[in-house]
């Protein structure tokens, strides 16, 4: 069976979670899961994601706080809302927001 790692969602796109009400914008991308088995095992097995997918780090916000998530593609769906996420780090990462994607800040050296 031949696993297909290609990312479907981008940095800089604000998704939401397929089950849980939090959504966020992605700043990172891992092929695979790259986590530690206790974080993995710490779901309830009847809902752990599989780990030959690609998993995202999102700046996540719920309605009452802000956070860091890491979400496998299987649980995570293209935020339709069009609302900016007001996750305090946006902007160290991310310039305006256009379509339901932020734009990526280049790097500059100091």
């Amino acid at each position: 069976m031949e696993v297909n790692r290609q990312a479907k969602f981008q940095i800089g796109q604000v998704v939401r979670h397929r089950f849980y009400p939090f959504r966020g914008v992605i700043f990172d991308v891992d092929p695979t899961f790259n986590n530690t088995e206790e974080w993995w095992s710490s779901i309830p097995e009847e809902v752990r994601p599989r780990k030959d997918q690609p998993y995202y780090h999102l700046l996540a916000e719920n309605a009452e706080t802000e956070y860091v998530a890491y979400v496998s593609e299987q649980n995570l769906l293209a935020d339709e809302t069009g609302e900016p996420v007001r996750h305090p780090q946006v902007a160290e990462f991310f310039g305006p927001m256009r379509d339901g994607v932020y734009s990526i800040l280049s790097k500059t050296t100091h």
